[in-house]
């Protein structure tokens, strides 16, 4: 679909993650978007759920929809029609005709934030009033 203006933070503002990634966008000429769809409750049905529910942060996105060039609403349209007709479906698989440069966007700014916490001198953190903050504390202070 091509590049976007934005990033979806799928994370719902949960952990410090969510923040360097605000960050890290803002110095890409993006900005993160928070969560489209919450009730949805995609934090809970990731596969990294497993370690947030031991109190370790992760960071879950999702593509922009905000495509440079591109009518404000083709984003929203392409990911309906994709979820109607394709997701979990047969027809569910690369197109060799699909623009990745978006894709290839995301994951490098992802590599910034990757990048940051490797070389960071402070594990990222559940914010306050997160469920799973009383975990990490229990882990951190044995």
């Amino acid at each position: 679909m091509g590049k976007s203006a934005t990033i979806e933070d799928l994370s719902d503002n949960n952990s410090t993650l969510d923040d360097l990634l605000a960050a890290a966008a803002k110095r890409d000429g993006r900005v993160m978007t928070p969560n489209s769809q919450p009730e949805n409750g995609g934090v809970y049905r990731t596969d990294h759920f497993e370690f947030s529910k031991r109190g370790v942060p992760s960071l879950y996105t999702g593509g922009g929809k905000d495509f440079i060039g591109k009518p404000t609403d083709f984003g929203q349209q392409k990911k309906d029609d994709y979820t109607a007709h394709h997701y979990h479906q047969v027809s569910d698989e690369v197109d060799p005709n699909w623009d990745l440069s978006g894709a290839v966007q995301d994951v490098q700014l992802l590599f910034e934030v990757g990048h940051q916490v490797g070389n960071g001198d402070k594990f990222p953190g559940w914010k306050s009033g997160n469920e799973f903050k009383s975990k990490r504390d229990q882990m951190v202070t044995k």
